[in-house]
């Protein structure tokens, strides 16, 4: 058991070093093979040229990262469509200039230099967290890379940051900049707001006959049937194959015997204890107890209460220190132990509460038993049940008759859209692997037998499409109470934006807050102290905003965050701090606008090392990249 947990913490840490160490080579894209000839390249920056497979690679980790962060892996048209080929080849421009600059000024690094890169990299880090060489060799071999290719890759990512210190090292937000960020900041305001409910233009009549098919006619696609499909599948995993009656008594008998560690429960012990600075002073109190002292009455005496001296309950197992362990387990309840001499010095022990060892008898687990037993047999069948089931379709047996030869189960989703909707509205809830299964009953057709799903540890789900209901416009009487409540929301909200509009527009004549407070029936609300970072309980973070989009006296509107009504509001003070100064930014906000001004100069070198080395793009290595 330790040799595979030791095995699998190491395939766990190799795997994020080299993580760590691809990582480290997507700072600047690839530029293993950079230096090659122009001839057949996807990019070209003087002499310097990016072949169709370093363009693959780049291509290939930018659509896994951008996969991870979506939680889908994206199809080439996804990529295309959110730009992914056009941010690689802006990547691989900015790094093609960098080179061609770095040999044009003939820039260098020395051996010792490059040596001390390789061995500062954390992926090559032993277990003493100095460079370990095995592990350089592992981590690489696991990549794929030979040592000189990654050297290679060290020496010109290096090269390159040599050029980009010149212009961004030791950039720092001017204190100027600072201290108007602190002023923008450390503003806080006065606002007076009335709350302006739905209620100021309900009821909402409903609306005449044409009033509401013109509203259809307008929004006619909100109320589309999309296309809705029949889909029939059949689940193969362990559980659906596993048969607990074959299971006889003899073998549930000898699995409990052989693992009744499982089903035992160890004793615990409520353990007080009262450290001593010598062993002299333990040795006097555990006399003191023995003439009539009680062990809080020791404890006090040591400047313990009863809560300091509560080490806990635990099981053997679970006391670290062995001596302390071995002691407290051989007393009995609500007895004192002599001296002990822990780790961290001698002590007192007292064991308040015993709760004994408990075996669970084999008569209440034996169902589980073998329930678990018979899963067990059949992980080891579930192949062997999918070699029969695909043997049995391509007989030509359907998948009604191949589940039921083999004792699954077929099971019928009746018309279900591409969201797991029912035509009623409703969600399916139990669909097995519900989002791939519905991507690929979605993209084939009906009828056809499809390669199955693999399921999460080992299992298979097999499926087809029965019927289509192809998509289609709904008419007015089928949707005629959705679409009237829908005009009547529609109307209400139009209804008070006018209302509110027109509040505003007295509010900014003159009109007080108090007096359109007693119109609307409404009273009037002073919020002091808001400041601009502010995700106010009361106006959210959209009210906010609001507040501080106007000057002094500024009014406006906004949605009340709570929901349906709006807040009418006018702006009464304004503060600057009354001490701001670039001190007061906080580092985070500092380093982020330091960062900001690095990198837009990084930009503008980039531009102008662009006009100085031409960068061109083969569309035809392009594409043939994109092909691979």
């Amino acid at each position: 058991m330790l040799d595979s947990l030791r095995k699998a913490a190491s395939t766990w840490i190799a795997k994020l070093l080299i993580g760590l160490l691809v990582l480290s080579f997507a700072v600047w894209g690839i530029s293993g093979q950079i230096l090659s000839g122009p001839g057949g390249a996807v990019l070209t920056a003087g002499q310097t040229s990016v072949s169709p497979l370093d363009f693959r690679l780049a291509y290939d980790r930018q659509v896994a990262e951008l996969s991870q962060r979506l939680g889908t892996r994206l199809t080439r048209e996804q990529a295309v469509a959110l730009g992914v080929d056009n941010q690689v080849l802006a990547q691989l421009a900015a790094g093609a200039v960098l080179d061609e600059t770095a040999r044009t000024m003939d820039l260098g690094i020395s051996q010792d230099k490059l040596a001390e890169l390789a061995a500062s990299d954390p992926a090559f880090r032993g277990a003493d967290g100095r460079f370990d060489r095995r592990q350089f060799d592992f981590v690489l071999s696991q990549v794929g890379m030979r040592p000189e290719d990654y050297l290679k890759n060290r020496e010109q990512a290096a090269k390159r940051q040599q050029i980009v210190d010149v212009v961004v090292s030791g950039i720092a937000a001017p204190d100027t900049l600072l201290h108007n960020v602190a002023l923008y900041r450390g503003e806080d305001r006065t606002v007076e707001y009335v709350p302006l409910p739905r209620s100021l233009v309900e009821p909402v009549e409903a609306p005449a006959a044409v009033e509401l098919e013109r509203w259809f006619e307008e929004h006619k696609q909100d109320y589309a049937a999309p296309e809705y499909r029949t889909i029939q599948y059949v689940k193969l995993e362990a559980e659906d194959i596993a048969d607990p009656s074959v299971i006889s008594d003899e073998q549930v008998r000898t699995y409990y015997e052989r693992n009744l560690e499982r089903y035992t429960t160890p004793e615990r012990r409520t353990i007080e204890q009262i450290n001593f600075a010598s062993r002299e002073d333990a040795a006097a109190a555990r006399e003191s107890l023995r003439t009539g002292a009680t062990f809080l009455d020791v404890a006090q005496m040591q400047d313990r209460t009863e809560e300091d001296i509560l080490l806990g309950t635990f099981t053997r197992e679970e006391v670290a220190d062995e001596a302390i362990a071995e002691a407290a387990f051989a007393l009995r309840e609500g007895a004192v132990s002599d001296v002990v001499d822990g780790t961290f010095g001698p002590v007192l022990l007292r064991v308040t509460k015993v709760e004994p060892e408990k075996v669970t008898p084999l008569e209440q687990v034996s169902e589980e038993i073998r329930r678990e037993l018979a899963l067990d047999e059949a992980s080891a069948l579930v192949h062997d049940t999918y070699d029969a089931y695909e043997d049995a379709r391509a007989a030509g047996q359907t998948m009604q008759e191949a589940a039921e030869k083999l004792r699954l189960t077929m099971r019928t989703v009746e018309a279900v859209d591409r969201t797991g909707r029912r035509p009623d509205g409703s969600v399916i809830d139990d669909l097995p692997q519900s989002r791939e299964l519905l991507r690929e009953a979605f993209e084939t057709d009906k009828g056809l037998e499809n390669p199955p799903i693999s399921l999460p540890g080992n299992g298979y789900l097999f499926y087809e499409v029965a019927e289509i209901t192809p998509a289609r416009e709904r008419t007015l009487d089928e949707v005629r109470e959705r679409a009237m409540e829908d005009w009547r929301e529609a109307e209400a909200e139009a209804r008070l934006a006018e209302r509110a509009r027109e509040l505003e527009r007295a509010l900014a004549e003159g009109r007080t807050l108090d007096d359109i407070a007693a119109e609307v029936g409404q009273e009037k609300v002073v919020k002091r102290g808001l400041k601009r970072q502010a995700d106010d309980a009361d106006l959210g973070r959209a009210g906010v905003a609001a507040v501080f989009g106007v000057p002094k006296n500024g009014t406006g509107v906004f949605d009340n965050p709570a929901g349906q009504g709006k807040f009418l509001f006018k702006v009464t003070e304004v503060f600057e701090p009354a001490s701001a100064s670039a001190d007061a930014v906080p580092q985070e906000v500092a380093t982020a606008l330091a960062q900001g001004i690095s990198n837009d100069l990084l930009d503008q070198l980039i531009a102008r090392l662009q006009s100085e080395h031409e960068v061109t793009v083969n569309q035809t290595a392009l594409q043939q990249a994109l092909s691979f």
